[in-house]
């Protein structure tokens, strides 16, 4: 197999000359209970009904649902494998109470974990292979030489990183080419603006946005029984309230300009940072169709944006105290 790189936006639809290559990839995490219960049935159908409609690349981690994901993932694309690209995050390590052990990226891990998610897949490759995190105890150089391995020998064609600061993007670079940062980014994460994005610009990497809606916080998604974010700073207490009126002041200017609260959020993301793909936790068609039909914002809806929600606004960290510890993108 030809050690093929691969950005994340480059690749067309498979139903050539009739869809569209889609302006959003799909993050299949919510696919596996964190935001409440799911059915797989319905799982299938909606990722099947994103590659319809042009969305080409699908994220997805060993550890979503202790490998649930990517049996699902797998079941989803069985047949449409040419159709799509795949983005796999590993090195989390959970127990069955689903609780965070730490994270592992030594080399035979990383060759370890890929095994699994293959057979898991229904695969012989990924596309764009990625540490979830940092591993404090590895040097970044170890884990990227070994995924470098990977690519030699045909079961990775790219290799990404996942929410690390410049530091190490820059190191990582200098092992193998890197073609896609993973990172947090939405009206109510900027940070990355500051020192990561030029450094993306700088290297020529690309990037996949996740949590453009925030979690569901800038669609002023309700709380179910078994939702993660019950347990996340932004959702509860004092920092839920304020941030409610921030969301509600978005709403105001959603109804007039005729969109959905997520077609805004969608939008922002799209007219602020147009050469990267937002990536987005679809759950069901009419997500789904919402989502593509969002359109980037123009400059004098952004500058509305920003009065109603400017940066630094919203309360509270994106993850509890014990995740944030391990996002090598916070260090300052």
């Amino acid at each position: 197999m030809q050690d093929k790189q691969i950005a994340p936006n480059s690749m067309s639809s498979g139903k050539a000359g009739t869809t569209a290559p889609a302006k959003i990839a799909l993050g299949c995490m919510g696919f596996s209970g964190f935001y409440g219960k799911t059915d797989d049935a319905q799982s299938i159908a909606v990722i099947r009904a994103a590659i319809e409609r042009g969305i080409t690349f699908l994220d997805t981690g060993d550890f979503y649902g202790s490998g649930h994901n990517e049996l699902l993932v797998g079941k989803a694309i069985a047949g449409r494998r040419h159709q799509v690209q795949l983005s796999v995050k590993f090195g989390v390590l959970l127990g069955p109470d689903n609780s965070i052990g730490g994270i592992d990226a030594r080399p035979s891990a990383v060759k370890n974990f890929l095994a699994y998610s293959l057979v898991r897949l229904g695969t012989d490759y990924v596309d764009v292979y990625r540490p979830a995190r940092l591993d404090p105890a590895v040097p970044i150089e170890d884990t990227i030489g070994a995924i470098a391995d990977l690519v030699k020998a045909g079961y990775v064609r790219s290799i990404g990183l996942s929410e690390v600061g410049p530091e190490t993007i820059r190191r990582a670079a200098k092992v193998h080419r890197i073609a896609d940062l993973q990172i947090e980014y939405s009206i109510a994460s900027r940070e990355p603006e500051d020192t990561i994005f030029p450094v993306l610009k700088e290297l020529g990497i690309g990037a996949t946005l996740y949590g453009v809606l925030s979690r569901g916080l800038l669609t002023a998604s309700p709380i179910r029984p078994g939702d993660a974010r019950a347990h996340m700073p932004r959702f509860v207490g004092k920092n839920g309230e304020a941030n409610a009126k921030l969301v509600a002041g978005l709403q105001g200017l959603a109804k007039r300009w005729g969109v959905t609260l997520s077609q805004l959020a969608i939008g922002w993301v799209l007219g602020k940072q147009s050469q990267f793909l937002p990536t987005l936790g679809i759950r069901t068609i009419q997500q789904l169709e919402e989502a593509i039909s969002a359109k980037p914002l123009t400059p004098e809806q952004m500058a509305e944006v920003e009065a109603v929600a400017p940066r630094g606004a919203f309360a509270g960290d994106r993850y509890p105290a014990a995740h944030m510890a391990l996002l090598d993108s916070e260090k300052r």
